[in-house]
């Protein structure tokens, strides 16, 4: 599996964990602003898209700008977009996204008074990341904002804009065909 693929599926899937805010938030629907800083060459990449969660086990994950590339997780199965091409994955028969879903299916929920925490990494993400940093907002006390810190020395950041909570979404946006 391509690193970059890899990179881009537990960046959707920490900020998912993390801006769960438990049984009152159903829904969550967002804006995101991901600003990716490579160490070695001194470069900034921006990406813009959106974000869609449905309680307990639903997340669609959209890059819109500068590329298009899409994740989403319904259930057992994901599907990954990409140029034209569509792949569609069963958890249960993919060792990765097996680990994937069992996580997104824990119970990990994050909400908080502090300004900042640092996200207990697992085994799979201290591989990749030195530190993760939850960012709250301090009128709703969910994640606003998020910032990798990879051991490479690059930092991916990202901050999540009109966000909403609890309103209905189409089911089409979670389809995996």
């Amino acid at each position: 599996m391509n690193t970059l693929f890899y990179r881009i599926t537990l960046t959707a899937l920490c900020l998912w964990l993390t801006i769960t805010a438990g049984a009152q938030v159903s829904t969550i629907q967002a804006d995101f602003i991901q600003t990716k800083t490579m160490k070695m060459l001194g470069d900034k990449i921006i990406s813009h898209g959106k974000m869609y969660h449905q309680q307990s086990d639903k997340l669609h994950w959209e890059y819109t700008s500068p590329y298009k590339y899409t994740f989403i997780m319904n259930g057992g199965k994901v599907l990954l977009m990409k140029n034209g091409r569509k792949d569609v994955i069963d958890t249960s028969k993919n060792k990765m996204f097996r680990e994937i879903g069992r996580i997104m299916l824990s119970s990990v929920t994050t909400k908080s008074r502090q300004k900042t925490m640092d996200l207990p990494l697992s085994k799979q993400m201290k591989a990749m990341y030195k530190r993760i940093v939850l960012h709250f907002n301090q009128k709703t006390s969910l994640v606003e904002r998020v910032v990798m810190y990879e051991k490479n020395g690059d930092t991916t950041d990202i901050e999540l804009k009109n966000v909403t909570t609890n309103k209905t979404i189409p089911a089409a946006v979670f389809a995996v065909r």
